[in-house]
């Protein structure tokens, strides 16, 4: 064999194999051009004929140089081949000038050339020889294919029965990753090679362009890894001048650091078959003998017959597994869109049913982040560092309906430290303008991965300076890595199901938001009407009520003396209910307007506001009675300062009057604990209390849990701080106690 030059070896990630321009020696191979099929390149072993030396060849018509061709294969070669493989045209003998001949005939295109290969037939070495008696063994391997259940026990019949076919030594079946690495999975010897099983091996063993033509061209075979390259004559395609395209070769030479790799390995002779699922390369069998072993046409055909039916089978049971896997998630699926559809607000559907959000996509925990909510479902990382991975989501992903990764670290370093709960995301976005996710996590596992030698020696230097060398593995010992922050990769149903649920979320929210926008149209139309209401009111009915109240002061003041004290009582009556009505009509209006002002939201200091408020009131508040205030520090918030001094004041006056009677009324305003983006404010006070049994009524208009006898009122003033906080976007609720006291709670937006 000739000698390995370095630079051959160099960048054999990028090495052009398909164009090497050299045969392997078992057999010849003639560029065949235009319809004459005139002979333009042939390799440098093209055997002598009689009459026409090889070295005449060149420029002559295919039946000129090979009488033996007949009009049948003629035929086949002009009109027949297609660009999708080798088609094998039977056996032909041909009186070489050594004597007769047999060669196995495979031809194909190779762009406008049709190229013809001559592989000179194989003796029966003790494999099987004729289809006839391959057919039983064929016939057994398919009806044990249909027995077996899993995809393992596939695998093992495939090598056991290529190995039997073929007589070699060790076959594996070799199946990629989604990084194209590759782990044995099945293998089947004699004991004279070591075993593979179970052993990984790293992509750069099979580069990107070895790959491409494993799924081209299924069937590739080195008799003999000592063989002399034969050189195609010319190099170049005449009429083009590029080298000739050999992708779809039976006899193509392998690149010479394939050549070394299968030396340092121990094997001389190799075959592979490549296993294609739906056309996308999803392993090799790869066979291999520690001696020169030729396998015959034949057999080898026979071996893409099991390979090509095992894929099918493969498929059909990876398609039912899948199909099993999205029917079960397809259930959950409808049954948390059926949750969510019965609630207000979808999220509350998520919520209440955290073992099917889970289920769903196979998680330890879940989280359903939006800029103010952070809502966390099983087993997740803080709070804290939930929005750190959704603030870096909404930055480098904002754009994608869908991320996926089982390495989150590798991604996003510093969830390493979180790996324990989310070594592994899957990020759907459930708003088209927000940035809104619902993110599924999966735990770290830790898995121990052999690897057929150590995967990160590939390259060496070079001393005199070049190019570092990339060289083939030298040694085949076990090197064991522990893989850590990874998690177990999500499926594709699970990926698909997870895709599903968002665009039935976004479709919830589209309907929702249909339905909104209807209701503001009756809205609108409402508040036209409750205006022309307001201009009524303040027109119709305050004038009377003022007039009434001006008539009857004039009537006690000049005619006062003329009545009884049961005239005077009864003129006072009607001068306060004129009164009481007039301010009941006042309040009726601010309350109506308080849902149509525009909200000036500032930064207010709610200190500030909280004693501007305690101070007006304190000028009206009779001398003997005794009040202590404890406001507490209370920050700021983000609201609009007019409507929020309306809330306070309502409720610091009530605080005033339902503490009317205590020898010492104490008037508590704090801030709380915030909570969720919120600022939580309340006003305590140890007054009358109420019952809580009645407190679904305290913020509706006109309810009163005390009579007016007792305590003076309209029963608006709680449900103008309901109507302002809620505008906010924040939520107020009251706790109290007949006898103790009462607590208003209400928040606010931080930012």
């Amino acid at each position: 064999m000739r000698s390995v030059q370095p630079a051959e070896l160099t960048a054999c990630d990028r090495e052009p194999i398909h164009i090497l321009g050299t045969l392997q020696p078992h057999g010849f191979l003639l560029a065949l051009e235009g319809p004459d099929l005139r002979i333009v390149q042939a390799s440098a072993n093209l055997p002598d004929q009689p009459g026409c030396p090889a070295d005449e060849a060149h420029g002559r018509p295919l039946h000129a140089v090979v009488p033996e061709i007949g009009a049948a294969i003629t035929g086949v070669l002009t009109d027949q081949l297609g660009h999708d493989g080798a088609a094998y045209l039977g056996t032909l003998t041909l009186a070489t000038g050594t004597g007769p001949r047999a060669y196995d005939l495979a031809a194909h295109r190779s762009g406008a050339l049709t190229i013809l290969e001559f592989e000179e037939s194989a003796g029966e070495g003790g494999a099987a020889g004729s289809l006839d008696s391959l057919y039983p063994r064929l016939r057994a391997f398919i009806e044990a294919l249909h027995g077996a259940t899993k995809v393992e026990a596939l695998c093992a019949l495939l090598a056991a029965d290529i190995r039997q076919l073929t007589g070699f030594d060790r076959a594996l079946v070799y199946r990629f990753d989604r990084d194209w690495n590759g782990t044995v999975v099945a293998e089947d010897g004699n004991g004279v090679l070591p075993s593979y099983l179970d052993l990984r091996w790293p992509a750069s063993d099979i580069p990107a362009q070895a790959r491409e033509l494993y799924r081209r061209n299924r069937l590739r075979i080195i008799p003999d890894a000592a063989y002399e390259p034969v050189p195609i004559l010319p190099l170049m395609t005449p009429s083009t001048g590029e080298p000739l395209d050999l992708s779809q070769s039976v006899l193509r030479s392998v690149s010479p650091v394939h050549v070394e790799y299968m030396r340092n390995m121990g094997t001389m002779a190799s075959m592979s078959v490549s296993i294609l699922v739906e056309g996308v390369l999803w392993g090799l069998i790869s066979c291999h003998n520690k001696t020169a072993r030729r396998v015959p046409l034949q057999t080898r055909n026979a071996c893409d017959i099991l390979t090509q039916t095992f894929a099918l089978q493969l498929a059909a049971k990876e398609r039912g597994a899948l199909s099993e896997q999205r029917l079960a998630l397809g259930a959950i699926q409808a049954r948390l869109l059926a949750f969510m559809a019965e609630e207000e607000n979808f999220v509350e559907g998520f919520l209440k049913h955290p073992e099917d959000v889970l289920a769903l996509t196979d998680a330890g925990g879940a989280a359903i982040v939006t800029g103010q909510r952070c809502h966390l479902m099983g087993r997740t990382p803080s709070e804290r560092q939930v929005r750190g991975v959704y603030e870096w989501l909404s930055a480098q992903h904002g754009g994608e309906a869908v991320h996926v990764t089982d390495a989150l670290g590798e991604e996003y370093p510093p969830a390493r430290t979180i790996a324990d709960t989310a070594s592994g995301l899957l990020a759907i976005s459930i708003s088209e303008k927000y940035a809104s996710y619902v993110l599924w996590f999966r735990p770290e596992v830790v898995q121990t991965v052999r690897w057929g030698g150590d995967p990160t020696k590939a390259t060496s230097k070079d001393p005199a300076g070049g190019p570092d060398r990339l060289h083939p593995r030298k040694s085949f010992e076990t090197w064991k890595e522990t893989v850590q922050g990874r998690s177990l990769p999500w499926s594709v149903p699970e990926v698909d199901t997870a895709k599903d649920l968002r665009a039935a979320v976004l479709g919830i929210v589209l309907r929702r938001a249909e339905e909104l926008a209807a209701l503001t149209e009756e809205l609108q139309r409402s508040n036209k009407e409750l205006e022309a209401f307001s201009y009524s009111v303040s027109h119709d009915l305050r004038a009377p009520f003022r007039h009434i109240v001006g008539y009857a002061e004039l009537l006690r003041s000049r005619e006062g003396e003329k009545f009884s004290e049961r005239g005077r009582r009864y003129v006072d009556t009607i001068i306060e209910a004129a009164f009481s009505a007039g301010t009941l009509v006042d309040n009726l209006l601010t309350f109506s307007q308080m849902g149509r002002n525009a909200l000036n939201r500032i930064s207010c200091d709610m200190n500030q506001l909280v004693e501007d408020v305690r101070r007006k009131m304190i000028r009206d508040i009779p001398l003997e009675r005794a009040i202590r205030w404890q406001v507490g520090p209370l920050g700021r918030a983000q609201a609009d300062p007019v409507m929020m001094r309306l809330v306070i004041e309502n409720l610091l006056s009530n605080a005033i009057k339902y503490t009317r009677g205590r020898p010492e009324a104490v008037i508590e305003v704090v801030r709380e604990a915030d909570r969720d983006g919120e600022a939580v404010f309340c006003v305590r006070d140890n007054g009358v209390g109420f019952d809580m049994a009645y407190v679904s009524k305290l913020f509706g208009v006109f309810q009163r849990l005390h009579r007016v006898e007792e305590f003076e009122g309209t029963g608006i003033g709680l449900a103008n701080v309901r109507r302002i906080v809620e505008r906010h976007g924040g939520q107020v609720w009251a706790e109290g106690v007949l006898g103790r006291g009462a607590t208003f709670h209400f928040t606010l937006p931080i930012r």
